[in-house]
C-alpha cells in the first residue's frame, strides 16, 4: 500500500441552516475585522448580506470585496489585495460563493499577508509568512475549493491556471449548506457538478493517490452518481444537493492527497484559449480521457464503480464509465463535442502542446505528453 501523510487541516460543518452559524463560529475563533470576499452574482442572490448580518451580529466589523468574475485572475486578485490594504488591517478573511469566490479570496490572503505576485506563489509552500485564518462558505457544489490548500489563480498576461498552495491557505473552518446551493442557476449547477464528478474520477487513479484518497475519491463518486441527475431533474430536492455537496467536499479532499490528471490539464488550455467553461470543457474531455486511461487503469475504474475484482469486468469498466459519463452531461444539457463549441482543428496542436506543459498531467495514470494529449482532443473533437 502506498505510504502518506494525512492531516485534515479545516473544521468541517454540515447541514441545513449551517451558514446562520458563520458569525458565532468567527466569533469563537477570534476574528474581530474581516474581510468577506463574494462576487456579484452572490452579493446580487442575498448571500453575501445574510453572511455579513450573522457576522456583525456577533459584533465583527466586516468590509465587502467584489469586484472580481469568474475564474479570478492574477490581476482581480492584485485589486483584492490593494482593496484590503486600503480598507484594513484585517484579522482574517471570510469567502462566500463559488471556486471564484473561495479562490479569490485565498489569492487575496496570499498577497495580503507576504506581498509579491500571485504568480511567486505557483507550487506549494511559498508563503514565508502563515495566511490570515480564513472560512469559507460554498454556494456551488464543484470545485472542493473549501477543502483544499490551494488557491487556483489565471495568470492575467496568459489565461492560464496556476496552482497556488501552502498549509496555511486551507480554510480554518469551511461551512457546507446544501440550501445555499439552491440559488444556483441549473446551468451553474451541471457545470459545477460535473468538475466535481471529474475530480472524483481522476483522484481514483493518479499515480499519487494512496488509501486515503480512495476513500474519499469513492464515497465522493458515490454521492455525486447519485445525486447529479436527481439533482438537474428535481432542482428542489434538498436531499440530492446535500448529496452533491458533500460529494463535491469529498472530491476535494481526495485532491489534496492524490492530485488530478489529463482531463484537467487538457481542460485549463481550452478555458485559456477558446474561453470555454471549466465545467464544460470537463464534460467534453472526461469520457475520453478515461477511455485513453483504460488500458493501465481499468482496475482503478472497476473499483471506483463498485464492481467486483474480475478482470473481465475490470477491462469493461473504463466503456462502462465513459459512457456514464457521458450519460451526465446529456442530463446537464452540455455539448459532447469541441467542434460543437467553436473549438477549430487548427487549434489542437497548440492545446496539447500546452496542455503537456500542464502540472496535473504529470500525476496521469498513463504517462501524458502532447502526443497523448492531441489523441485525447482529436478524439472529444
Amino acid at each position: 500500500m502506498v505510504p502518506f501523510d494525512f492531516q485534515l487541516r479545516t473544521r468541517t460543518i454540515f447541514g441545513g441552516h449551517a451558514a446562520d452559524r458563520v458569525g458565532s463560529l468567527a466569533r469563537e475563533s477570534g476574528f474581530r475585522h474581516t474581510l468577506l470576499v463574494a462576487d456579484p452574482g452572490i452579493v446580487e442572490a442575498g448571500h453575501a448580506a445574510a453572511v455579513q448580518r450573522s457576522l456583525e451580529g456577533a459584533s465583527i466589523a466586516v468590509v465587502l470585496f467584489s469586484d472580481f468574475a469568474e475564474n479570478p485572475d492574477s490581476a482581480m486578485v492584485g485589486r483584492g489585495a490593494a482593496f484590503a490594504r486600503q480598507h484594513g488591517p484585517f484579522d482574517s478573511i471570510v469567502a462566500v460563493g463559488g471556486g471564484s469566490s473561495l479562490d479569490c479570496a485565498k489569492g487575496i490572503n496570499f498577497l495580503l499577508t507576504n506581498g509579491g505576485e500571485m504568480r511567486q506563489y505557483r507550487g506549494y509552500g511559498k508563503a514565508a509568512t502563515p495566511l490570515l485564518p480564513a472560512i469559507g462558505i460554498p454556494t456551488t457544489a464543484g470545485t472542493g475549493s473549501e477543502a483544499q490548500s490551494y488557491a487556483v489563480i489565471a495568470d492575467a498576461g496568459t489565461h492560464m491556471k496556476m496552482a497556488c498552495g501552502d498549509p496555511s491557505a486551507a480554510f480554518r473552518i469551511a461551512i457546507l449548506d446544501p440550501e445555499l446551493t439552491a440559488s444556483a442557476p441549473p446551468a451553474v449547477t451541471a457545470t459545477a457538478g460535473i468538475d466535481a464528478i471529474a475530480h472524483a474520477v481522476e483522484t481514483a487513479v493518479t499515480t499519487r493517490r494512496t488509501p486515503v484518497s480512495d476513500t474519499f475519491s469513492h464515497q465522493a463518486w458515490r454521492l455525486l452518481a447519485d445525486g447529479f441527475e436527481r439533482v438537474i431533474v428535481h432542482p428542489t430536492d434538498m436531499e440530492a444537493r446535500a448529496m452533491l455537496q458533500l460529494g463535491a467536499y469529498f472530491a476535494g479532499v481526495a485532491i489534496e492527497q492524490s492530485m488530478l490528471g489529463a482531463a484537467h490539464a487538457c481542460a485549463n488550455p481550452l478555458t485559456a484559449r477558446a474561453g470555454l467553461t471549466h465545467g464544460i470543457a470537463l464534460a467534453v474531455l472526461l469520457p475520453h480521457v478515461v477511455r485513453w486511461n483504460g488500458s493501465v487503469a481499468a482496475d482503478r475504474y472497476s473499483a471506483l464503480l463498485g464492481s467486483p475484482r474480475r478482470r473481465a469486468r475490470d477491462a469493461e469498466a473504463p466503456e462502462t464509465l465513459a459512457t456514464r459519463l457521458e450519460d451526465f452531461a446529456v442530463a446537464g444539457g452540455l455539448p459532447a463535442r469541441l467542434s460543437d463549441l467553436g473549438v477549430g482543428e487548427e487549434m489542437l496542436q497548440e492545446l496539447a502542446e500546452l496542455a503537456a506543459e500542464q502540472w496535473t498531467g504529470t500525476f496521469n495514470p498513463r504517462p501524458f505528453d502532447a502526443g497523448g494529449a492531441l489523441e485525447i482532443y482529436r478524439a472529444a473533437f
